[in-house]
């Protein structure tokens, strides 16, 4: 039904992605890369998406191929995943406090990707983890998943849990977005009649 498996290998990453939007939010993330599986497991559990990646990639060079591609096959997973988008509720939106951080995401599954990205992050790692990744992965999700994405960070001091805010916050957007809309279960919302 609404569910992927979708593979994507190069010669930096092979990555594979299981998804079932109408889960419970389970998941089993293995990159290689501790903080982001970390992060990974909070997107699948708070959007309630059963999710399971596993990559290998060259972490000898650095996190960045597995991180950007992981977000690749991610978007274009939840695209085959979601269909032609009839039923469901196409926008989502969340306010997420975490301890200091604040942050604001809303996003609509348009088919038009676009990401708007005002997140600073004042460390420039989490323990061995580039902060700067985290908007590549979110670039590489808005892209090939077609979403217009908007984070922002309100308020933060600590760089992880501004992160994990904003990824709790994509998260719950992307529940509220893929939810199915019982008013109107077998309509693409859209005037145009397609996204």
């Amino acid at each position: 039904m609404r569910r992927a498996n979708l593979s994507r290998k190069t010669a930096e990453t092979e990555i594979a992605v299981t998804l079932d939007l109408d889960g419970t939010g389970t998941y089993d993330n293995r990159t290689g890369v501790g903080f982001f599986d970390h992060m990974l497991d909070q997107l699948a559990r708070h959007a309630l998406i059963d999710m399971t990646i596993t990559a290998t990639g060259d972490l000898h060079v650095d996190d960045h191929h597995t991180v950007e591609d992981t977000g690749i096959t991610l978007g274009q997973a939840l695209t085959q995943a979601v269909g032609d988008k009839r039923g469901i509720r196409r926008y989502g939106s969340c306010l997420l406090p975490m301890d200091d951080a604040l942050v604001r995401a809303s996003l609509d599954l348009s088919g038009r990707p676009y990401l708007v990205w005002n997140v600073p992050l004042p460390a420039a790692k989490i323990g061995s983890f580039d902060t700067e990744l985290v908007r590549e992965f979110f670039q590489a999700l808005s892209t090939h998943g077609g979403i217009t994405l908007h984070v922002e960070a309100l308020a933060g001091l600590n760089s992880h849990h501004i992160t994990e805010a904003a990824f709790k916050a994509v998260a719950r957007s992307l529940r509220d977005a893929l939810e199915l809309d019982p008013r109107r279960t077998d309509a693409v919302p859209s005037t145009k009649g397609s996204l």
